[in-house]
């Protein structure tokens, strides 16, 4: 009597296994709770009991309540996957905006000199809670100023995904630069993404952006580099079309800034270091 639910736990199994590998054969490396509900027609808390075995297995990984990537024999032994392979399905199962954006976006687009292993996405409010899991680790950031501007869409091998332009990663590492640990962490890959710079990315930026204090840092730091002549010209004409005020280089809550010697009316209050 024994036999017949033996047979069909097993066929239950290969299934679910086989949908796992139809996802993989169209380079798909993730998938939700509902989807294996509509798609295997099987009983929810059926689903659940066999999701939980391959969690042990290390087969696949519940990265969010209902929501799992697939770790192929490629990334068995980090057991962690490239941020670009599943998140543009992760935010339309989430019903959200987003980018890969800050230190995750720079190492993107060649300015790989800060090695993070930290993954960075930035999201429409209300924020996220960040994710440790093992060997995955996101931390989520928002923005109160989302513009589908300067986001630019990429490819990767399971499909395309939303990434911040060289404009829009530098602009917002300087504005995070409190929470990613200083200015001087991102000097360098600052430097690198200017070298990545378009006209046509800063132009665009600068018909959007709000946050005009980070934009004089941003002037700074690349006159400072020696960056594109060019570039500091549009950004300074930008800047002095209105009135600003002096800003410090580094935010602090308890100081205000003093006397400055530069166009960008910035108050350098930190020894710069970039360790390039």
């Amino acid at each position: 009597m024994l036999i017949l639910p033996i047979f069909l736990e097993i066929l239950l199994r290969m299934t679910l296994a086989t949908y796992i590998k139809q996802l993989l054969s169209i380079e798909e490396y993730s998938f939700s709770l509902d989807e294996l509900i509509d798609k295997l027609n099987r009983p929810e808390t059926t689903i659940k009991s066999e999701l939980s075995r391959l969690i042990k297995k290390n087969e696949i990984l519940n990265l969010r309540k209902g929501f799992y990537l697939i770790i192929t024999p490629r990334y068995s032994s980090t057991q962690k996957l490239p941020v670009q392979l599943y998140c543009e399905k992760l935010f339309s199962y989430l019903n959200r905006k987003y980018y890969v954006g800050l230190f995750s976006a720079s190492k993107i687009h060649g300015a790989s000199h800060q090695q993070v292993q930290r993954d960075y996405l930035i999201t429409e409010r209300p924020k996220f809670n960040d994710i440790s899991k093992n060997t995955i680790d996101i931390r989520f950031f928002t923005t109160s100023n989302w513009n589908d501007k300067n986001i630019q869409v990429k490819q990767s091998d399971a499909g395309i995904y939303k990434i911040s332009s060289p404009a829009l990663t530098m602009v917002d590492l300087i504005h995070h630069q409190t929470r990613l640990g200083g200015i001087n962490r991102m000097l360098a890959t600052i430097e690198e993404l200017c070298e990545e710079l378009t006209k046509s990315d800063l132009i665009e930026l600068l018909t959007w952006y709000p946050n005009r204090s980070t934009l004089q840092r941003l002037g700074f730091l690349i006159e400072e580099q020696g960056a594109n002549e060019e570039f500091q010209e549009i950004l300074f004409a930008n800047l002095k079309s209105e009135i600003f005020f002096p800003v410090l280089l580094s935010p602090k809550s308890n100081k205000k800034p003093g006397a400055v010697r530069n166009r960008w009316k910035v108050d350098v209050n930190v020894n710069l270091e970039s360790d390039l």
